[in-house]
């Protein structure tokens, strides 16, 4: 078993700001002056852009380790923002059905983390893709815990329920340590009515679950994939930048708890 402790940022809806987390929550974690890991499992490999390094020159990927043509260590390189990363391309997206005739096919990336992972002050985070798919579930089986970046809208509250669900049935069938560390609200808007509805909504049903750090909605945030860096590193001043600081912090101390 691990000794790092492993979480993931899941969502199957597409464009919540589920990279956006991921990139910022390890920038964040990594200035608080952790060891951090992140875990590129979208083909899209937009964390891996994000983080500087340029997907389509890549050698070596997530894709090999998940096919056990390569190690995680192996595969492992520094970024310039203090944390290291598991890379990902379009490769990636040819696991999903290549995974399907391996033994143990959702177990794949737990064991590959597993043999990398032999610190305790470790933190190992995952960017899932924005699908249920055998990656989702392979990052489910992987982690200790969940976190879920959702807007506040009502699309989102109707398929936070299958989420839920998703979460329960891995813990059941594959992984009974994994747990729902909680629901982060991003890219909120408080001008508009249903977002503080839903917010409200949120906190009723799941209580101390929700994080209490709240993501704007914040243009320099949506800027900074561009230049090839984590929001907090490209306008630490920002209101988006700020948030995730706060966000790394709350986290850091929910994970103290547990």
């Amino acid at each position: 078993m691990s000794k790092a402790w492993i979480f993931v940022v899941v969502n199957q809806k597409g464009g919540v700001g589920k990279t956006t987390t991921a990139v910022n929550t390890a920038a964040a974690m990594a200035r608080a002056g952790k060891r951090v890991v992140l875990v590129d499992l979208d083909p899209q490999g937009n964390a891996t852009m994000g983080c500087g390094i340029d997907k389509r020159g890549l050698s070596r990927s997530v894709y090999q380790v998940l096919l056990g043509l390569e190690t995680a260590r192996s595969v492992r390189c520094a970024t310039e923002f203090g944390f290291d990363l598991l890379p990902a391309n379009r490769d990636l997206a040819a696991a999903e059905l290549e995974l399907v005739d391996l033994a143990d096919r959702e177990q794949r990336l737990k064991q590959a983390i597993d043999s990398m992972a032999d610190r305790h002050d470790e933190l190992i985070l995952i960017d899932c893709p924005p699908s249920l798919s055998m990656l989702t579930l392979n990052a489910l089986c992987a982690a200790h815990g969940v976190i879920i970046p959702m807007q506040c809208e009502y699309y989102a509250l109707e398929g936070l329920s299958d989420l839920v669900n998703t979460i329960r049935k891995v813990q059941l069938n594959f992984n009974p340590q994994l747990s729902m560390l909680g629901l982060l609200r991003v890219m909120f808007d408080a001008r508009i009515t249903l977002a503080q509805q839903v917010s409200e909504q949120l906190a009723e049903h799941f209580g101390d679950k929700v994080f209490q750090t709240v993501i704007p909605r914040n243009v320099r945030l949506a800027e900074a994939p561009s230049h090839g860096m984590p929001g907090i590193v490209f306008d630490p001043s920002s209101r988006g930048a700020k948030a995730y600081t706060s966000f790394g912090a709350e986290l850091l101390e929910r994970l103290s708890t547990l």
